[in-house]
């Protein structure tokens, strides 16, 4: 067994995992090619494990390849987590990324916990437990991985107090939800409706029109956008993002406090942000679930290098907004070039899509590569890996969301695909 292991040193593995393979191989039996299965096992081990992949799918934000790409790098070294440089003493871990995003919401204060599912479940539990905290029907949502709103809710100890139909709902419901004593209703909750809509005959409450209620109202807007201006984008707001809700504005409309995710149109690592008045903020600091959902240091320093290129008004040094605002044209020229290498494909008009639960129905004009028949596990199995996607009985290769420097990448495993 240990001369069948080292025989797959060239695999890279560490000796222990070339010991499991070599067992397992040996446990099926059959000497003669036992080698051979030790191989193919080896080789499973080290696919299985986390590693780089060039995500030619047109999902900006694809959940399953990590949302936001980003760029991380940091120095084995102490950091100043916990320590105020200017007097010596104790600090706090807010008093970085969460001072600049509150900076970028035009908010009191924020603070950062490790995902967009926690930043609600910290606000419910710290301003509402045992108490009703008054939703629309028609936010009641699931989004991927199981996550539903009234047991998000359950778990923080609030009571869930449901306000109008799953399609209209109006001003005057949470009013009544609000003023009846048996709710004891202690903030008002906007929920972002994700990767659904409902279309025909709707009404829904703004953010403004809630904010007159005797509550605090709590907008988890999700997806991140920090200003609906997009001041870090030369040309502005893109047109797909129309109707997106953006936290600053969702703040200047009224909200006490706004969530959303790190990872999404934010452009940074996974976290949940919580921004808002100081003193509810403050409340959510105090709560005990803060430390068991709070960030370690590379979190936090990812998120302050983000923040600071928003600050910098340089969208193009955060990768979603990079692929985001790229021009149709250079797409297709891009994709000219990969067809013309690799004697492969033919070019093609795409339509990407933001992803991550982000702007449901919403496509962006891209470009790209296609190619008749289905070749997205030969792809895969390339290294790095591509993923692509399959549709009418064609692989497609969108640019929009291949770096340019991976793209003699794709022109290898096309021409490898022959």
């Amino acid at each position: 067994m240990d001369a069948l292991a080292r025989s797959l040193a060239d695999t890279g593995l560490p000796h222990p995992l070339r010991v499991d393979a070599a067992r397992a191989a040996i446990a099926e039996g059959d000497p003669e090619d036992v080698e051979a299965r030790a191989r193919r096992h080896a080789h499973t081990a080290a696919r299985a494990m986390l590693q780089s992949v060039v995500n030619a799918t047109g999902v900006l934000l694809h959940t399953n390849l990590g949302r936001a790409p980003l760029a991380v790098a940091a120095d084995a070294a102490f950091t100043n987590l916990e320590l105020d440089l200017s007097s010596g003493r104790r600090g706090s871990r807010h008093a970085h990324a969460a001072a600049l995003l509150a900076r970028l919401c035009d908010a009191e204060d924020a603070i950062v916990v490790n995902n967009g599912a926690s930043a609600v479940l910290l606000v419910l539990a710290a301003l509402a437990t045992g108490r009703g905290a008054a939703v629309s029907r028609g936010e009641l949502v699931e989004i991927g991985g199981g996550f539903r709103v009234p047991e998000v809710m359950e778990q923080s100890g609030a009571k869930l107090v449901e306000v109008g139909t799953t399609n209209r709902t109006r001003r005057a419901d949470f009013a009544s939800a609000v003023e009846n004593p048996a709710n004891d209703t202690a903030l008002a909750l906007k929920v972002h409706q994700s990767n659904y809509r409902i279309v025909g005959f709707t009404e829904h409450v703004t953010v403004a029109e809630m904010s007159s209620l005797n509550v605090p109202v709590v907008a988890d807007i999700g997806s991140g956008l920090l200003d609906a201006a997009c001041p870090w984008l030369g040309d502005g707001p893109p047109a797909w993002l129309a109707g997106e809700p953006a936290a600053r504005q969702t703040l200047a409309d009224g909200a006490a406090l706004v969530t959303f995710s790190g990872d999404k149109l934010f452009g940074g690592p996974q976290a949940g942000i919580i921004a808002g008045r100081a003193d509810l903020v403050s409340q959510c600091a105090r709560h005990p679930l803060a430390r068991a959902l709070r960030p370690g240091s590379l979190v936090l320093n990812a998120l302050q290098q983000v923040a600071l290129a928003y600050l910098r008004r340089d969208g193009q040094s955060i990768e979603f907004w990079r692929m985001a605002s790229l021009a149709t044209a250079g797409l297709e020229s891009r994709a000219q070039a990969v067809v013309a290498e690799s004697g492969v494909g033919e070019v093609a008009p795409m339509a990407s899509v933001p992803g991550g639960g982000t702007l449901p129905g919403t496509e962006i004009d891209s470009c790209g590569v296609v190619l008749d028949g289905d070749h997205t596990a030969a792809l895969r199995a390339g290294t790095p890996p591509i993923i692509a996607r399959v549709s009418d009985g064609r692989t497609w290769l969108d640019l929009r969301t291949v770096a340019p420097d991976d793209d003699q990448t794709v022109i290898a495993a096309l021409k490898a695909l022959g």
